[in-house]
């Protein structure tokens, strides 16, 4: 069951990208702030590719003296460990920021939705004080997510896998709420009452929150998908508060 919702809520990422065709103008407005901080993200990820292993080699002098395969092992591992802590941490950091430059362009893109689905379109939404401390909130959880995925990679053998893994997770379902922030503070739920919602469906967010962070990591995905994501947020946050499950009353 968990399964199939988990399915269901990746969905969702596939039926805002239907928007494209639905309405490509739209979908454009809200590429351009993405576009834009993705290629600050990617000019700081060719820095890093660039400086990879002067990187792994100082952060590894005790390895020096060891044998040569041994310790060629142990720096493609961290290797691989720092770029898959950096893809995180951008694509946390992407999010946020995107939302931060973008919000009059992903506010229209929310209220058309609304609009399109039919019934009342609610007048409340993230204010702009809001949305910049939500979005500072967000990088600051995704930089811890990424220091704990780097730890969690030290583990011998499995770490690198299970710290992908974790840090794939952890930072989609922080994507998620982040993405269902606005369609469900626009109908009257606080904080406490979006996070009662999420725990109660949790695995149809985090499907969501997956899918969407999948697409982030391939190269320049996240310049469609965000505009997608938002109007695949806002259609799950709808289905969310009809589901018989869900216990959060708006205020």
């Amino acid at each position: 069951m968990a399964l199939l919702d988990a399915v269901a809520g990746a969905a969702y990422v596939g039926r805002g990208l239907g928007t494209w065709r639905r309405r490509p103008g739209l979908m454009l407005l809200g590429a351009v702030p993405a576009l834009l901080v993705a290629l600050v993200v990617l000019g700081a990820l060719v820095a890093l590719l660039v400086n990879l292993g002067d990187l792994v080699a100082w952060a590894t002098p005790f390895a020096d003296a060891w044998a040569e395969a041994v310790r060629g092992l142990l720096r493609i591992g961290l290797a691989v460990l720092v770029v898959i802590g950096f893809l995180l941490l951008a694509s946390v950091t992407f999010t946020a920021l995107t939302l931060l430059v973008g919000d009059p362009f992903y506010a229209r893109i929310w209220r058309e939705t609304e609009a399109a689905l039919g019934g009342p379109v609610p007048s409340s939404g993230l204010s702009a004080w809001r949305s910049a401390a939500d979005s500072l909130v967000l990088l600051a959880i995704g930089l811890a997510t990424a220091v704990g995925v780097l730890l969690v990679g030290l583990l011998p053998v499995v770490g690198a896998v299970v710290g992908g893994v974790v840090g794939l997770a952890v930072s989609g379902w922080l994507l998620a709420g982040e993405l269902l922030a606005r369609p469900l503070e626009a109908r009257g739920l606080d904080r406490v009452a979006r996070r009662a919602v999420l725990r109660d469906q949790r695995a149809r967010v985090l499907g969501f929150g997956v899918a969407t962070q999948a697409c982030f990591l391939v190269p320049l995905g996240a310049v469609a998908v965000m505009p997608a994501a938002v109007v695949g947020s806002t259609m799950l946050a709808r289905d969310l508060l009809t589901r018989p499950e869900s216990r959060a009353d708006p205020a």
